[in-house]
Parts: structure tokens; sequence; C-alpha cells
């Protein structure tokens, strides 16, 4: 019995060490693992976030889970340990022709996992070549759906788009793309110039627009000030003027006043005894005053024949005053129709 587990032990240890195949693993990851797959040891242990693929008698028998497995010698064998992280592959640099004609330079980065590790071992080959090339290939059918410029705007939306891509021609693989980011984009030296030309451009375009407002909203402020100030200088005259008015008015008024005040202190004193002594002496001083200013103001001169008659003149003013301060008799319409019938009754009585 011991020679025979003995025997066994040999042909397993000796089918060991044949080359492995190519295992779904990170170039650094593979770098670091042994090119031998692990040993049937009857009692094996699996690392965390890995599947070992077992096949017995050459057919796949099972996926080994993490933890305590058994093994049946000879029979089986491990001939895939599939990864479960998350794997990142780095996209080279290849061209891609946009939608405008311009040849682009771009690399990326590529992040997936692995989902059905039985797919991942037999749907394909080389699952990271495989990958690999499919997203150069979306890569390139996607950049010549856009122009340059949308390129840069829409970077997002391409990021996507290549991920939905790569999924749906992937999902026989056993793999999941997570996401895809595009790390640098290098366009021709002309185009670049070019570009920045239009940059400076726009730039000196928008600086010209933003001082022509700025000088139209200063123009529009200086006129909105002088007509703020006109219509302030209006108002103002306006009021200066109603204040004048009303000033006016108001002079007028008082002197009016004054006036009426005046004679009917005048008529009052009239009125009284010796008033009409009084209103002589009054008129004569004003005739010897105006007297005294005749020939100042005008060179044409009317002068009285009796100047030097003072007493009549006074008394002449004094006869008029009397004529027409005196009482007028009222007369009755009544009275007159009669008169005027009279002659008209002895009329026809002589006829």
């Amino acid at each position: 019995m011991l020679r025979t587990l003995c025997r066994a032990g040999g042909v397993v240890f000796q089918s060991s060490q044949r080359t492995a195949p190519r295992l779904w693993l990170p170039p650094a990851q593979q770098q670091r693992c042994a090119s031998r797959l692990p040993m049937n040891t009857v009692v094996l242990f699996v690392p965390q976030q890995e599947a070992w693929v077992v096949q017995r008698m050459g057919r796949f028998h099972r996926i080994l889970e993490p933890g305590l497995n058994f093994l049946i010698p000879i029979l089986d064998q491990i001939r895939y340990v599939q990864s479960l992280k998350e794997i990142v592959i780095d996209i080279p640099e290849q061209s891609a022709v946009t939608l405008d004609n311009v040849t682009l330079q771009i690399d990326g980065v590529l992040f997936l996992r692995i989902t059905d590790p039985y797919k991942a071992s037999y749907g394909v080959e080389d699952p990271e070549y495989a990958v690999t090339q499919l997203a150069q290939t979306t890569m390139r059918s996607e950049l010549g759906k856009l122009s340059m410029d949308k390129v840069f705007r829409e970077r997002e939306s391409l990021n996507s788009n290549i991920v939905h891509s790569i999924n749906q021609a992937s999902d026989e693989w056993g793999i999941s793309c997570l996401r895809y980011e595009i790390k640098d984009i290098q366009l021709p030296p002309r185009v670049k110039d070019s570009m920045q030309m239009q940059v400076e451009a726009e730039r000196r375009k928008r600086a010209t627009v933003l001082e022509s407002e700025g000088t139209r909203e200063a123009a529009i402020n200086v006129a909105e000030g002088r007509k703020q100030s006109q219509i302030l200088a209006s108002e103002g005259e306006k009021a200066e003027q109603i204040n004048k008015a009303a000033g006016e008015a108001q002079a007028v008024l008082a002197k009016a006043e004054a006036k009426s005040k005046a004679i009917r202190l005048l008529s009052g004193a009239l009125a009284a005894e010796n008033g009409s002594a009084a209103a002589s002496l009054s008129v004569a001083e004003q005739y010897v005053s105006a007297f005294s200013n005749l020939a100042k103001e005008s060179n044409t001169v009317l002068l009285p024949t009796n100047t030097g008659d003072v007493s009549g003149m006074v008394a002449q003013a004094m006869t008029i005053y009397g004529t027409l301060a005196k009482p007028r008799p009222k007369v009755d319409s009544e009275t007159d129709e009669p008169s005027e019938e009279e002659p008209a009754a002895h009329s026809t009585s002589a006829q």
C-alpha cells in the first residue's frame, strides 16, 4: 500500500514539472508566480479571490472554492488558476482617425474582472490579448464617429461607449469590463498650433466684446446721468417759476388789499368833518411835487397856462372829485312808462 502511494506521488510530481499553460493573471503577477501549476497533494487550500479549475482525466470536473478542498491523486489535475480580483491592463498607444480626418495618438487603461472562471478558461485562448485587441478596435471605431472637438468634450461618453461595446463582446469569455479611461491624447503639431491660434483668437474676440460692452455701458450711464440732470434742472426751474408766480400773485393780492384798505380809510376820512380841506391840502402837495419832477424823466413837458395859480388848480381838482363822488338819482322804469303813454292818449283824443 505504501509503495503504491509513493509511486502515485512520483507520477504527480513528474506531471507537475511540465510547462503550465498561460494563466489569466496580470503580467506583474505572472512574473511573481511560479511557472508550474499547484500540485495535487490530495489536501489543498485555495486562497481567497482565486478560482482553481480542476480537470478529471482530461475533462472539466469542477472549480475549487476558497478554503479546504480534497482531490483524487492522478485522476484530478489543476489546469487553470483564475484571479477574481479587479485587473488593470494598459492599452498601448495607437493611432485613430476622427470624423473630420484628424489623426490622433491615443492610449488608455482598461479595468476588468473575471465573472465566470469556466468561460475565462475554455472560452478564449489568451483573454488578456483578446480584451486588449477588442479595446483597441472599439476605440478606433468610436473615435471615427466623433470630430476632434467632440473627442475632448465628450470624453466620458466615449469611455462609456467603449465599455459597453467590450462587455457585449466579452460576455462569452466570462469577463466583465468595469471601466475604461483614456490616459493621453496626442495631436499632430500643426493641428495643435492651429488650435492654439484658435484659442488665442477666441480670447481676443472675447476681450474685444467685453471692452465694447464696457464702452457701451459707460456711454449709457453718461447719457442717463445727463438725462437725469436735465430732468432735475427742468423740475427745479418749474418749481422756481411756480414759486415766483405764487409770490407775485400774493404780492398783487397784498397790494390790492392794501389799496382797498387805503381807499376805505380815505373815504372814511373824506366823509368826516373838514375832510374836504384835508383833501385840498393833499392835492396841493401832489401838485407841487409833480411840478418839481417835471423835465427829469423826459424832454417833452406839457404845462397848463396858469401854472402859478395853485389855488385854481386845487379848486378844479376838488370840483372834479365832487362831481364824480356825487350820487346819481335812480329813475324807475315804471314811472317813465306812463309819461310816455300820456302824450299818446292826448293825441288819440285830439283826433
